[in-house]
């Protein structure tokens, strides 16, 4: 595999804060996401930390958490990793958590009320030891909340101290189009960045909300770069899943198709001419994208934590060559 990797950060939209062109996703600390019924069903304690450790060796520094995320318990081991490192790392060290998913026995929720905001961050400030995160993002839409209180919630944190810069997970253009203008009405704080799903698989937001970034000046953290492991080989046509495998312990929508498989095959054999992982190149298809500051990967439970990320970093694509990528798969998936 040719090249070095590159430590290289790039500015995150207007908020003039410079990230590591990979983030360390750490929705899988405790759990797999927010469901409750997952907690218990990714990297344990231990394995959380030294994932952490792997990060910091490599050069990330910047971590993406929820409230919501395995009961908290995602947040908790951050803090715990914290409270272990020097000033100097912990002053380096980018924290990006997420209000307004409500988890309860009966399901997920969204809950983006000024109220709720400022309750789910307290707890989130208490949980990662710090007394205030350069970034937080709502975690997704909610149709019972105007924009406007959201955004008064936000501007209350704000002044609190308690965050620097807000962003919008989960968001479509006419969504973040009608947020940015509200913003510049009532002259409150705007959403700084977006992050949505975008990989090989989705690349619906090339259609409308990456032009809305380029022009509003918004950066993009894109998450599931691999599709959830989908993009690394390491799923079978025609056979199920492994039991305890992100694909079956979190299905999303229907599954893969011939033509899908196909475009792996190629992916595949790219990826061993150029001597890396499937799963590497795609991650690389994703973080050379020009208006992508930082792609969120989540760091694998059953191999070497970061191995794909740290492949990834070394792999340079051309736009011709994301383009070619790109075609191996199907434009309505």
């Amino acid at each position: 595999m040719a090249g070095m990797v590159h430590t290289t950060s790039r500015m995150l939209g207007q908020t003039g804060i410079a990230v590591s062109r990979v983030a360390l996703g750490c929705g899988t600390f405790g759990g797999v996401g927010s469901p409750r019924h997952l907690i218990g069903r990714g990297l344990d304690r231990d394995a959380s930390l030294a994932c952490m450790d792997e990060a910091l060796a490599l050069g990330i520094d910047f971590l993406d958490t929820s409230h919501s995320y395995a009961d908290g318990a995602s947040e908790r081991y951050i803090g715990e990793w914290l409270e272990c490192q020097t000033s100097e790392t912990r002053a380096s060290m980018h924290l990006a958590t997420k209000v307004g998913t409500v988890v309860t026995d009966s399901g997920i929720a969204v809950d983006l009320s000024p109220q709720t905001i400022v309750e789910q961050l307290t707890e989130s400030l208490t949980r990662l030891g710090v007394s205030r995160v350069d970034f937080c993002l709502s975690h997704a839409p909610d149709p019972a909340t105007p924009i406007e209180a959201t955004l008064h919630g936000f501007a209350d944190v704000i002044g609190r101290g308690w965050v620097s810069h807000i962003g919008a997970c989960n968001i479509d253009a006419e969504h973040l189009t009608a947020a940015v203008q509200t913003s510049s009405r009532l002259g409150l704080p705007r959403y700084e960045w977006v992050q949505n799903e975008y990989n090989l698989l989705n690349r619906s937001d090339e259609q409308a909300l990456l032009k809305v970034c380029s022009a509003q000046g918004i950066g993009y953290t894109p998450f599931s770069p691999m599709a959830g492991g989908l993009l690394s080989g390491k799923y079978v046509r025609d056979q199920p899943p492994p039991a305890d495998s992100r694909l079956s312990l979190r299905p999303h929508g229907s599954p893969p198709s011939k033509a899908i498989f196909e475009g792996i095959a190629q992916l595949q054999g790219e990826a061993a001419r150029r001597g890396c992982d499937p799963g590497a190149l795609a991650l690389a298809w994703v973080t050379n994208h020009p208006q992508v500051t930082t792609a969120i990967c989540g760091p694998s439970r059953r191999a070497e934590h970061l191995r794909l990320p740290r492949q990834a970093l070394t792999i340079d694509l051309d736009a011709p060559t994301r383009a070619r990528i790109g075609a191996w798969f199907p434009a309505d998936v």
